[in-house]
């Protein structure tokens, strides 16, 4: 028990402070930047106007819009929904000289408030989230246009009244496609991805629409329409033939790029690699495309806004930390770059005095920054810019830790912990002397050599009875190498080294090497450990289990004896749907429990928790011995069309290390941010201030679980198309609960049902980023069945109850789902997931009692 509450301490001191103030009195014009603390994360900033004078608005992580002096003043805060705000826009809509502020929100509500922060009126059709708001002009009128994930677009009077409806499916022209997908989404629908006002010379306003049905893929199609007519009069597709565009995350309108004509500059949402500026003229649509270089590793919004330098006019754009100078003929040659430390959430311009308002930076924190691009200081004070507040509390927090590691020494207690497997950790110079410490004098953890292979097999797959995997390869790879290179090039990687961990597979080509080569490389590895990585291996068709029966069962079975784990990396509710059916029977049955290792790769996702209940509730029953977890930039990115992941201080990395080590995961699969400050897991680790426990010593699971049988279709459909954001169904909604749902793309941040497990059993609110789930009655595990007809007989895992701590053998409750419904033991009756909840939560609330210890509050 003092174990468990000293590592209940250690994630406390983690957490963020959230102390608020207001600054002193300053003087913007004598600055470069000028940070203004606000005690909240903020993610977007806008200016409004309060008669004569300007002020920031912005919202937080938690949906807490605020107004914002740029003295540092906290004018008015007003907490909303509490659930995320998609957009913000402010405008006079009333002609008072004074701005409203609209809310697009996740909840399904347009929210309009007054320049005091006071709610004047609300807006609401339906469940699914709002995502774009604005104003349009026409005549002496305007107008409040807004859309979301339910596929229309909305006209409201300035009293929040609804003028008019426009459905998708009467002009779009988005066609989904993907190469061997059957289950895609319905044609000519697509959501508002932004709603923005052009304005015209005669002082009306165009209406663009910006409309995808994919928020990972598709950059969409560029709708104008004249205010308040049904139908676009021109319709511009967002492609170049032969530049890779990807989705936008960014979307503003200059006037200062060419003489006497607006352009709309887009920015992307996406890979580094793929981060470009595009400039759309809604004149004639035509679109230019300029691609941004010397970008490092990451995931992020490109923000660009012009401005005046020198007397002329350039692009400024920020990417990842990175803030770039572009002329006006986007000639990369002469880029400036000014290199920072931090990446931001949001920029914005404000057209009356020119500054540039960062929102706060992706690290966690908490300040406003406002760029005064006049005074010369600026990219110097842009380079150095450290931001005060929960910043600040985390870099403290975590020295205060540090210096107390570097005297702590571990107790003689003969207890030994399992070890942790570091499996993909990149060793740099300021680590590398606590990485020969570590090895030297603890066991735990093990850094095992990776290597990364751009270069694959080239083999002969004509023999493959499956056409798809015939032909399947992955773009990203060469297909080069004989049998003899691939093995040459992976077997050298043992030499002083515990073992090796490497992509054998992929989801996108599972055969990257032949299972004759991958035997090989097991034979030469001698006993020495070799961790298999297969990512995103989440598929549920007929063709997939022709991969499991035809290769990861046959790997299995030689793994057996050969120190090897198969880590797959699953995507999506894998963990708690797809393993269910009876393609995976084997690894269920623990038959292979020391081979297989269930991971995840939860980028895109937004069910951390579930598939946390999933992989624990899985190791818990003896399927597997084991199991993993990964950090990796793109964690954040819950919705593609705003990927926010490019954070300096991977502080969210740490806690979820923790948090997920304390759990027994052993199999840690990291990409490396800041290696020196991630190092302090390790040094944890080593010295069993974080332990490691095996599964019968955790006390702190809920005596009750939910075991799976055969997962319904549409509940694997709905947890494992997380791109597609058109597939809002309003009837089926409404005359279908789910025991797990609104998993899908259409509905980032949105609130989760009453009866979702993910509220009663996880105390999760939101789809959105939950990797530190409270479960404040105790951890409730997805498990196999465990009695009655859904149980499966005689399998070597045996029964849960044997396989947890003494505490359990008496006091567990099986529940039984499909992910749909609940089902009894016997098969007879099912039970509606809106109405027999209440009876599972009541249970977990009363079987908390007879554990030894819970947490609650706002930790995991």
């Amino acid at each position: 028990m003092k174990k468990e509450i000293r590592l209940l301490l250690l994630l406390l001191v983690f957490g963020f402070s959230l102390l608020q103030g207001q600054l002193n009195k300053v003087n913007l014009k004598s600055k470069g930047i000028t940070s203004l603390e606000t005690g909240y994360t903020i993610t977007k900033v806008r200016t409004a106007q309060n008669k004569n004078n300007t002020y920031v608005v912005a919202t937080s992580f938690e949906g807490t819009v605020m107004g914002v002096s740029f003295s540092g003043e906290i004018l008015w805060k007003n907490k909303l929904s509490g659930f995320m705000n998609h957009d913000i826009w402010c405008s006079d809509i009333n002609n008072d000289t004074t701005d409203e502020i609209l809310v697009a929100n996740a909840d399904g509500t347009i929210y309009c408030l007054d320049n005091e922060g006071k709610l004047l009126w609300k807006f609401n059709k339906n469940t699914a989230p709002m995502y774009a708001v604005c104003t349009v002009k026409k005549g002496s009128k305007k107008y409040v246009v807004a859309g979301g994930f339910d596929k229309s677009i909305y006209y409201l009077s300035p009293n929040g009244k609804m003028l008019k409806e426009i459905k998708s499916s009467t002009y779009s022209i988005e066609k989904p496609w993907a190469q061997f997908k059957k289950d895609l989404p319905e044609s000519n629908v697509s959501t508002a991805n932004f709603i923005r006002p052009i304005p015209k010379k005669n002082g009306d306003d165009v209406l663009a629409v910006l409309g995808t049905n994919n928020h990972m893929n598709v950059p969409g199609t560029m709708y104008l329409f004249n205010p308040l007519e049904e139908q676009p009069y021109r319709k511009d597709k967002i492609a170049i033939k032969g530049k890779r565009v990807r989705v936008i995350g960014h979307f503003t309108v200059e006037d200062n790029v060419s003489p006497e004509q607006q352009m709309v500059v887009l920015g992307t949402s996406s890979h580094t690699n793929d981060s470009a500026i595009l400039l759309y003229n809604p004149q004639n649509g035509k679109l230019t495309y300029h691609k941004n270089t010397k970008l490092p590793f990451g995931y992020d919004v490109t923000h660009t806004v012009t401005i005046k330098e020198k007397n002329r006019t350039v692009f400024l754009t920020r990417v990842r930390n990175q803030i770039k100078l572009l002329d006006s003929n986007l000639n990369e040659k002469t880029a400036e770059r000014i290199i920072g430390k931090y990446a931001y959430y949001d920029l914005w311009k404000d057209t009356k005095t020119g500054y540039i308002i960062l929102a706060s930076s992706q690290s966690g924190g908490s300040s406003i920054h406002i760029i005064n691009t006049q005074n010369k200081s600026w990219k110097k004070d842009f380079k150095e810019l450290n931001p005060p507040g929960k910043i600040q509390t985390i870099i403290a927090n975590t020295n205060q830790v540090k210096g107390q590691l570097n005297k702590y020494k571990s107790p003689k207690t003969g207890k030994k912990q399992l070890p942790v497997y570091l499996m993909t950790e990149k060793i740099t110079p300021e680590v590398a002397p606590l990485k020969k410490e570590i090895e030297q004098n603890y066991t735990s953890p093990v850094f095992l050599n990776s290597k990364h292979l751009p270069k694959v097999e080239n083999w002969n797959r004509s023999g493959l009875a499956n056409e798809k995997y015939r032909k399947k390869r992955d773009r990203r790879k060469k297909y080069v190498l004989t049998q003899q290179q691939s093995v040459d090039l992976l077997t050298k990687e043992y030499n002083n080294a515990p073992g090796l961990a490497y992509w054998a597979g992929h989801g996108n080509d599972p055969y990257m090497f032949s299972l004759a080569t991958t035997k090989k490389v097991l034979d030469a590895a001698n006993g020495k450990k070799t961790v298999l990585i297969y990512p995103e291996m989440e598929d549920h068709s007929k063709d997939f289990e022709f991969v499991v029966n035809d290769l990861i069962y046959p790997l299995a079975d030689y793994a057996k004896d050969k120190n090897t784990n198969i880590f797959l990396r699953s995507k999506n509710v894998f963990w708690l749907g797809s393993n269910y059916l009876n393609a995976w029977s084997g690894l269920m049955s623990g038959s292979y429990a020391n081979v297989f290792v269930p991971s995840m790769e939860e980028t895109t996702d937004k069910t951390m928790e579930l598939s946390l209940a999933g992989r624990t509730g899985i190791w818990a029953s003896g399927a597997v011995n084991g199991w993993g977890t990964r950090a990796v930039p793109d964690n954040t990115a819950f919705d593609r069309s705003r990927q926010y992941g490019a954070q300096q201080l991977p502080n969210h990395f740490l806690r979820m290390l923790i948090f997920h080590t304390a759990n027994g995961a052993q199999y840690i699969n990291n990409f490396p941010v800041n290696q020196e400050y991630i190092s302090l897991y390790w040094e944890l680790i080593a010295k069993a201030v974080l332990y490691t426990p095996k599964r019968n010593e955790i006390v702190s699971f809920s005596p009750v679980h939910l075991s799976m049988k055969s997962p319904d279709e549409h509940f694997l459909d709905d947890g494992s198309n997380v791109k597609w954001t058109v597939k809002y169904n309003e009837e089926f909604e409404k005359n279908n609960p789910f025991v797990f749902s609104r998993m899908n793309g259409s509905w980032p941040g949105a609130p989760v049902t009453e009866w979702d497990f993910s509220r009663y059993a996880a105390g999760v609110k939101e789809r959105r980023l939950n990797f530190l789930a409270t479960y404040n009655n105790g951890l409730v595990l997805i498990t196999p069945p465990q009695q009655g007809v859904f149980a499966a007989k005689n399998v070597e895992r045996g029964l849960l109850k044997n396989n947890l701590h003494p505490l359990y053998k008496n006091i567990l409750q099986e529940y039984i789902t499909d992910g749909h419904s609940y089902f009894s033991a016997d098969g007879k009756h099912t039970y509606s997931a809106d109405t027999y909840y209440k009876t599972i939560e009541n249970s977990i609330k009363q079987s908390a009692k007879l554990l030894p210890i819970t947490v609650e509050g706002d930790v995991a």
